[in-house]
């Protein structure tokens, strides 16, 4: 384990003392599994809390998170993505093993892939072209992931040699694929801004996907294609009394939801001291107090707006725009090509996309929308799954969001399970009212 070069012997003391504590309880609550994690405090910690239960796609109904000093106390209540509680041994003792070493960082193993970072002005055919540039140099596609928001597109493609099956490290070879990969982002009006780079280097491809997108600044810029989705609503107020800035966030609800709004947030180099979210039916209803890592709050208007455009921006690139098209077939050299040069050819606008390869079997997914946004013709679709393949290409919906009549009890506090789940959320009401953040606890 490494440590950072600013933190004074006392900081790693308290955390070789402070292994986080993790308690999973299926009793407490009648719809949701409760996971609850006290540990030492440190900028990021939540941010790993929130990603080691998102990246198991697990649905996050409830939180409270509380902070006092140098602790931090975080209570999760999720579900399964059909909406039931958490009945495997082997999840349960992942999440507990995972949460427990939050402090040593997680690493991200690429297994011999060469990693493609590309933005640039989405435009409708675009990723057709990018993956005919990278058959034709030999890149087979192993993974990918596809955002666009507000006229602009970031991905991430792991990529490996097609002859040899290892990853692409001759420069040469390097510098042509990021040549030919700028030119195909350029089109005719996107000189300045198109990026393409190769990396060997390991990140966790959702975080670097937000890292991207904010670096391009396409929380600025004006969408192309009209959404659909409800805008979600953000506002930033001053506590000045304590010295936080409270952020309000009111939204459809999803999955990963809390990840992309404290990802945003901490790569902003805010810190998360207290904060609220609840869901009722399908929408989401999120309160955080923040300070910046100095200790200070927002300090300016400027600032405040920037906060509330990156934080919708946040929300909304992950929305899923458009038909979702499931594509489970043999995997073969092309393959992606071929695929997406029919949606093009087609008029259907890829929207986001999640390509992946296991055992010589591609699945893949597209969201996808007719040129100008809108929901696309289900006869087009329909021609389009001809000819990729009925039984191949094939429409899925959105796995349901599911809610449950007992909610209401459980916040009533039915029974003894519903007096322990009160103790959790009065355990940090009560830290919130020491610190003068709420009038009652009671």
């Amino acid at each position: 384990m490494e440590w950072s070069a600013c933190m004074d012997e006392y900081e790693k003391l308290v955390i070789r003392m402070t292994t986080p504590r993790v308690v999973i309880d299926n009793a407490v609550c009648p719809t949701a599994t409760i996971v609850k994690v006290d540990s030492a405090r440190k900028h990021g910690i939540l941010l790993d809390a929130v990603q080691v239960l998102t990246d198991l796609n697990l649905s996050i109904k409830k939180a409270y998170i509380s902070s006092d000093g140098r602790w931090f106390m975080d209570v999760f209540h999720v579900t399964d993505i059909n909406g039931n509680k958490l009945t495997e041994e082997s999840v349960i003792n992942y999440i507990e093993q995972s949460l427990g070493t939050i402090h040593y960082g997680r690493t991200h193993d690429l297994n011999g892939l060469t990693a493609l970072e590309l933005t640039g002005t989405d435009r409708i055919g675009l990723l057709s072209e990018v993956f005919a540039v990278l058959a034709d140099l030999q890149c087979d596609v192993v993974e990918a992931k596809v955002w666009t928001h507000n006229g602009r597109i970031a991905s991430l493609i792991s990529v490996k040699d097609c002859n040899s099956g290892s990853p692409i490290e001759d420069t040469q070879q390097i510098h042509r694929i990021e040549a030919r990969l700028r030119n195909v982002l350029k089109g005719d009006n996107d000189i300045r801004s198109a990026k393409t780079s190769v990396s060997m280097a390991v990140t966790h491809t959702e975080r670097r996907l937000h890292q991207m997108m904010f670096a391009d600044r396409d929380y600025e810029r004006k969408p192309i294609l009209r959404r659909t989705a409800d805008s979600p609503v953000v506002t930033v107020q001053n506590w000045v009394e304590r010295e936080y800035s409270v952020i309000n966030v009111q939204c459809k609800d999803r999955m990963k939801l809390l990840f992309d709004v404290v990802c945003t947030l901490t790569d902003m180099e805010y810190v998360v001291f207290h904060a609220t979210i609840n869901t009722a039916g399908d929408r989401a209803y999120l309160e955080f107090y923040i300070k910046h890592t100095d200790g200070t709050p927002i300090s300016s208007e400027p600032e405040r707006q920037r906060v509330i455009q990156c934080l919708q921006a946040a929300v909304e690139r992950r929305a899923s725009e458009g038909v979702r098209l499931e594509l489970c077939t043999p995997d073969r050299q092309g393959l992606l090509a071929d695929v997406t040069r029919t949606f093009r050819e087609n008029g259907l606008n890829v929207t986001r996309a999640e390509i992946s390869t296991t055992s010589e079997m591609a699945a893949n997914v597209f969201y996808v929308t007719d040129a100008i946004g809108n929901p696309a013709d289900p006869k087009l679709i329909d021609s389009v799954r001809q000819k990729i393949g009925l039984s191949n290409l094939k429409v899925k919906e959105l796995p349901p969001l599911v809610y449950h009549e007992e909610a209401e009890r459980e916040e009533q506090g039915v029974g003894v399970a519903g007096a322990v789940l009160l103790s959790l959320g009065g355990l940090v009401r009560r830290n919130l009212y020491n610190l003068g953040l709420i009038r009652s606890y009671s």
